[in-house]
């Protein structure tokens, strides 16, 4: 467990939080990763109940919203054959435990441990983007015909709430490595990717409920299974940004076509898409990339901004140059 501050803080959450589940006495407790949020993997040595222990960050999400996300995990697995995380219930039946800190609500929810490894990114084949676009496709087949339950709220990965007035993870003009030459150079990009989003349109066919996180990192591969995890960030923008995340943080890698090709190729297994889709990849993973630059700004605690940071605006302003030269129809 951490020593201090805001780590103190969650730690402090995640041991009051266990209280309510039916673990046995001694289960170990330590934290995995703090970006977002921060994710703590729960032992019992004995071999009985553990999971993973996801405490929200505070003021993130409210409690509809996070229960919004589970049942739509549990529709997922339940109607679309998606493995996707199942929820350790506490002893009264709740989806979410919530604790006051300082007398401001804190939320924390137990997934059950899934099995499998994640694909290494530093090996990556063809084939791993082509089951991405298989299971990216799935899961906008099934959010474009689900029902969703009375109160469902996500938030919105629109224009207005990415790059616009109100970013969800701060100003892209403040992310590091980003000062007036990057914004100078970062602009004209930026309004060409507005004008072409602004054209693409938010149609029922092109804007709906995605998982807009769904990377390598986020799958766990169990042959034959291949479990899909970390909903957190899911809320309403273009289905298409999904690709965009799908090559988080290794856009300006020159196998990209290869991987998009196989991406296409996996989604079009099960699900449509237009030349015009088609041609607007490019402008999703420029957007994808400009949030990153946001975020990095952000999350400086996050272990993606400590080991990638250091020249990450500056290939942005390459990119964005290609995307710019090309009419924003390529990123490299």
């Amino acid at each position: 467990m951490a020593a201090n501050g805001i780590c103190s803080r969650d730690d402090e959450v995640a041991l009051r939080a266990l209280e309510h589940y039916d673990l046995a006495p001694g289960v170990s407790c330590r934290m995995i990763n703090l970006s977002e949020n921060a994710t703590y993997l729960i032992e019992d040595a004995t071999g009985g109940n553990g999971g993973i222990l996801r405490v929200h960050r505070e003021g993130y999400h409210s409690l509809a919203a996070i229960e919004s996300e589970l049942s739509w995990l549990a529709a997922l697995r339940a109607e679309a054959g998606i493995d996707a995380p199942d929820v350790t219930r506490t002893r009264d039946g709740r989806r979410v435990v919530t604790v006051e800190i300082d007398g401001r609500p804190r939320h924390a929810v137990l997934f059950e441990t899934m099995g499998g490894l994640e694909p290494d990114e530093a090996q990556i084949d063809p084939a791993d983007f082509r089951m991405l676009g298989e299971i990216t496709a799935r899961l906008h087949r099934h959010a474009k015909s689900w029902c969703r339950p009375a109160g469902f709220t996500r938030f919105e990965w629109d224009w207005e709430h990415s790059l616009g007035g109100s970013p969800r993870w701060g100003r892209w003009q403040d992310g590091s490595g980003v000062g007036p030459a990057e914004i100078a150079q970062l602009t004209p990009a930026v309004d060409l990717l507005h004008r072409r989003l602004t054209e693409y349109g938010q149609g029922p066919d092109r804007y709906g409920l995605i998982h807009a996180d769904l990377r390598l990192a986020n799958l766990l591969v169990d042959p034959p299974r291949v479990n899909v995890i970390d909903f957190d960030d899911c809320g309403y923008g273009w289905y298409l940004y999904d690709f965009g995340t799908t090559v988080s943080f290794i856009e300006d890698d020159p196998a990209l076509p290869h991987w998009q090709a196989a991406w296409l190729d996996g989604y079009r297994s099960h699900a449509a898409l237009s030349a015009a889709d088609e041609e607007m990849l490019a402008s999703f993973v420029l957007l994808r990339r400009l949030l990153l630059v946001a975020w990095m700004g952000s999350h400086g605690h996050a272990r993606e901004s400590v080991s990638k940071s250091a020249d990450y605006a500056a290939r942005t302003c390459d990119l964005a140059q290609h995307y710019l030269d090309s009419g924003g129809r390529s990123i490299g």
